[in-house]
């Protein structure tokens, strides 16, 4: 079934509140797009990638369907399947040009040369590790992910958040060599680890996170140098801090969200927070919210406090404005200045009831595009906003 087609689905809808033209790129099953530190756009070529479970023998919930991974020429709208596995893709990175896909099917990764249609199995895992999101390393020669003990079950509105981050006490990062001759432990820890995301920049840098509500995970961003093996706090949280979300930038920095104290993360169904429902989503006393930016060895470059704390942020090309998925809108934020300002784009109307469900917005590589998903429509359909590039 790889290389089957869909005719264009998409149509342009408008937003019920700014009016703004939204186009609407799939009608058809779930359609996910890669999560917002993977970006689904292709680097020079009109196209994205996603999963979708369109070609499933039968539908079920977001979070338990059985996707594969497809792609999107923007231009025609046509769709095209790259995999076919038995088992259903659950994470999936690329290179920013689009050619290496790396993916975790079942208890495999896989590395897949969509320009020569190669397949190699980088890793089998054998000790029942849970497999996280791979990233490939700038030069191409390494998958990194995160390898972890199970833990309590994932499900929706952040079921088994707070159970895993007790339970887990064993954590790895694994690197794949590229070329299918093995793979190793580089690094192991006592705790949950997740979000490991190899630079853009520098092939022989990486970040991953200690994962968990991010109020009770005392030091949340760890830089590591694969050469030494050493791993370092990047931003030393204090007593106040709720750190998440990181990614890096186009550019090479390290990018971050700070909540302040109380705040665990995350959004439900129910507009509420998963963990710390003694603090709502908005309360956040004396402490201002900001996102910050930090060099490749992690010192601190600058904080943008936000008018609004949104659940997940992506910079553009030029680091002058993000894009934010607040609780019910897509807002731009200009971050230019020494003032932040939001500026809505279109409500999103999504759930929230699962990572699947999350809008995750994220910009194209020229930023005059934002990518975003929602089940407004009862499944997870994609959305695209033009934007004037922002400078």
């Amino acid at each position: 079934m790889i290389g089957q087609t869909w005719p264009a689905e998409g149509r342009t809808i408008r937003d019920e509140t700014t009016g703004r033209a939204i186009r609407q790129l799939t009608s058809q099953g779930h359609n996910v797009h890669l999560y917002f530190t993977d970006n689904a756009f292709d680097r020079g070529h009109e196209r994205i990638v996603f999963l979708s479970d369109r070609a499933a023998p039968q539908r079920r919930p977001a979070h338990e369907a059985h996707y594969a991974l497809y792609c999107m020429d923007l231009g025609s709208g046509v769709i095209s399947r790259l995999t076919d596995e038995t088992l259903p893709v659950r994470n999936a990175t690329k290179t920013p040009d689009g050619r290496l896909l790396a993916y975790v099917a079942g208890h495999e990764v896989i590395l897949l040369d969509t320009q020569t249609g190669a397949r190699t199995l980088v890793h089998e895992e054998r000790e029942g590790l849970t497999i996280g999101r791979p990233s490939i390393s700038a030069d191409r020669r390494f998958v990194g992910f995160t390898r972890n003990e199970p833990g309590a079950p994932h499900g929706p509105n952040y079921q088994g958040f707070k159970e895993r981050y007790y339970g887990i006490k064993d954590g790895r990062i694994t690197l794949a060599h590229a070329d299918g001759s093995g793979s190793f432990d580089l690094f192991r820890d006592t705790c949950q680890l997740a979000h490991f995301q190899f630079s853009p920049v520098h092939p022989t840098l990486a970040i991953f996170c200690h994962e968990g509500p991010w109020h009770l995970v005392t030091q949340r961003i760890w830089l590591l140098d694969l050469v030494s093996r050493r791993a370092v706090p990047a931003f030393r949280q204090g007593e106040q801090d709720s750190v998440g979300h990181e990614f890096w930038t186009m550019d090479g920095k390290i990018f971050f969200d700070n909540r302040g104290p109380g705040h665990d993360g995350t959004i439900t169904s129910a507009r509420t927070q998963a963990v710390a429902r003694e603090v709502a989503f908005h309360d956040y006393g004396d402490f201002q919210p900001y996102v910050g930016l930090l060099d490749e060895r992690g010192a601190l470059l600058r904080t943008i406090p936000m008018p609004i704390a949104c659940n997940h942020y992506h910079a553009n090309p030029a680091g002058t404005h993000l894009v934010g998925d607040s609780v019910d809108e897509i807002l731009l934020i200009d971050i230019a200045g020494e003032v932040a300002r939001a500026t809505p784009l279109c409500t999103h109307g999504t759930s929230w009831q699962s990572q699947e469900t999350h809008c995750h917005p994220t910009w194209s590589w020229d930023g005059g595009r934002i990518l975003f998903a929602s089940d407004r429509s009862g499944q997870v359909q994609l959305y695209l906003l033009e934007v004037e590039e922002p400078h």
